[in-house]
């Protein structure tokens, strides 16, 4: 598999033409690889849950681990110090039942 072109800055890959933010390059690759595994659990959830009450569950855990990758919240990855970044994904993030 291809990996997506990035900007010069490192802050965003170009997805089919489209800019998304870049998970943060700081984290460990053995944490990195956890908090993608608890990403796609959690899409996997959303697609099964899709139109009940329990969706929103699903993606408020989705928006969990995209912020603990970097991928989103604010400040960006890129304007946090050191610490703030340690801090974020070291965070628990809990995983689907």
């Amino acid at each position: 598999m291809n990996e997506p072109s990035t900007t010069e800055d490192g802050h965003y890959v170009v997805i089919n033409g489209r800019r998304w933010r870049a998970t943060d390059p700081a984290i460990p690759e053995e944490r990195r690889a956890e908090l993608t595994h608890i990403l796609m659990s959690w899409r996997r959830e959303v697609r099964r849950t899709k139109g009940t009450d329990e969706e929103r569950a699903a993606r408020a855990g989705v928006q969990a681990a995209k912020v603990a990758l970097g991928e989103r919240g604010t400040p960006p990855w890129w304007e946090q110090t050191d610490e703030q970044r340690r801090a974020r994904w070291q965070a628990a993030v809990a995983t689907p039942a």
